[in-house]
This record gives structure tokens, C-alpha cells and sequence, in this order.
């Protein structure tokens, strides 16, 4: 039987805006947790499934994706992985990762994608067996994160890196629940692509619903992301920047979301 068969993932909201994920093989019993944005949320998460955690997978250091970390672990004796350049912030890790690097989780094999811009240790974690991705605050459904540690030139090639690297039909899980603000502003940038038209409305029923618009694929980030379009000619058409390099444009899309 297939890995993809025996896995189980699910989503749940931590904090505000926050997604809490799990990854559970129904075989082994490993279930792995990506950050910690909320202790109880994962603990009543765990409750709620059954399962009992094996390890927690971190993306970057920022106290949104950590403050409950401590806490889990101590409860759940998981094995906490993440990026070596957060080795010193977080005091948790039993081991670390650089770009390219493999871990074993169970039967699980993920691949450690350093992809720096939103804060410079940020690791997207790629599980090629179940065409899962997990892209924290680098990339989001039809967004991307702010530049706080890295610069924007450094912010495009992490999510140019992603495109290379995770085939159109991985599903992507993300730190946040950011999809209708980011939609709004995609029209602004993009406002003749049919297919962001029709993915705003199905976020807009969505969310109407209380219902999560995650995960996202990476067909449909490529097809409406603007952030991924920047090397499109129709949007630098847009954006009056004929010529300009993919890097340019992006720069100009983050700073006028940034600016929105």
C-alpha cells in the first residue's frame, strides 16, 4: 500500500489567523506536527484524533510558529527538527537542517528547502512520498510573506526555488489564513486573469462558510499567485513594467502590498 494511502492530514486554526497541521501514518502511528503556534490547540487537536505525536517539523523562528513549543514537547516527548540558523533562538531543536537535506520521520523521508526572505532561517518541508508541502511564511495561497530579515530580491528566488522545486501537483500548507485579503489585492494586480477571478469568488464563498480556502496546489499558486507571476508579460504589462526583469516586478508587487 501506498504512503499516500495510510496518511491522514489534518488542519485546525491556532491563534487568530494561525493553521495548526498534522501528518499522521495510520501504519506506523507517526504523527508529526509543523510549528507550534498554540500548545492547546495541538493537544486538543491530538485528543480530538487519537493520535499521539513523534515530532514537530519548524519552519522559521518567529514566536507566532513557536510560543508552543516548549510546552508541547515536554508533554508529548517529540522530536523537535528545524533550521540550523534558528539553532541558537530555539532551544527545543533535537536536530537541524540546512538547504537540501533530508530527515526521516517514521516512513516518512522530508526534504529541509531553505527558502529565506520573511525571516532568514525559514525552511519549507517538502514530503515528496505524499505530494505535501508545508512553505510557512514564505509562501501563501495566493500570497507571500513579508520581508522582514532577508530583501526582496532574496524573497523571489526562495519562491522561484519553490516553483522548481515542488511539481504543479503538490498541495501546499502554509502558516496563515491570509487568502481574501491577498485575493483582493491580486485584482489589483492582475485583473484580467480568468482564473484569479474565479478562484477570489470561490475563496469569497469560502470564507462566507467559515471555511478554511487551504490547502492550495502549486498549479493553482502558479496560475493565480501574482507573486509567482512576476515573470509573466501580461503582469508586468499591468503594473506598466515592459521589459523589467521577473525580480523587478516582484519587488514592486511586494512593496505595493506592503504599502496596501
Amino acid at each position: 500500500m501506498a504512503l499516500s494511502d495510510t496518511t491522514e492530514i489534518h488542519q485546525f486554526t491556532c491563534l487568530d489567523d494561525n493553521f495548526g497541521v498534522l501528518i499522521h501514518d495510520t501504519d506506523t502511528g507517526t504523527t508529526i506536527a509543523v510549528d507550534v503556534p498554540d500548545a492547546d490547540a495541538y493537544e486538543k487537536a491530538l485528543e480530538q484524533t487519537g493520535w499521539s505525536l513523534t515530532h514537530i517539523l519548524i519552519t522559521h523562528h518567529h514566536w507566532d510558529h513557536v510560543q508552543g513549543l516548549g510546552t508541547l514537547k515536554r508533554k508529548t516527548g517529540a522530536t523537535v527538527i528545524g533550521p540550523e540558523r534558528s539553532r541558537l533562538k530555539i532551544a527545543e531543536f533535537d536536530r537541524t537542517v540546512e538547504d537540501g537535506d533530508d530527515v526521516r520521520c517514521g516512513p516518512y523521508e522530508i526534504k529541509a528547502i531553505s527558502t529565506p526572505g520573511h525571516t532568514l532561517d525559514q525552511i519549507s518541508w517538502y514530503i515528496a512520498s505524499i505530494k505535501v508541502a508545508h512553505t510557512g511564511d514564505t509562501l501563501f495561497s495566493l500570497g507571500c510573506g513579508r520581508v522582514f530579515e532577508g530583501d526582496r530580491d532574496m524573497m523571489w528566488s526562495s519562491l522561484a526555488k519553490l516553483m522548481r522545486q515542488l511539481p504543479d501537483d503538490t498541495t501546499i500548507y502554509c502558516g496563515h489564513e491570509y487568502t481574501q485579503a491577498n485575493a483582493r489585492f491580486a485584482l489589483t494586480i492582475d485583473p484580467d486573469n480568468a482564473d484569479l477571478k474565479a478562484r477570489a469568488d470561490e475563496v469569497a464563498a469560502l470564507r462566507e462558510k467559515g471555511a478554511a480556502t487551504l490547502p492550495t496546489t502549486m498549479a493553482k499558486e502558479k496560475a493565480t499567485n501574482p507573486f509567482l507571476r512576476a515573470g509573466e508579460a501580461s503582469v508586468a504589462a499591468a503594473l506598466g513594467m515592459e521589459g523589467k526583469s521577473a525580480a523587478e516586478v516582484f519587488s514592486e508587487i511586494r512593496m505595493r502590498k506592503d504599502n496596501a
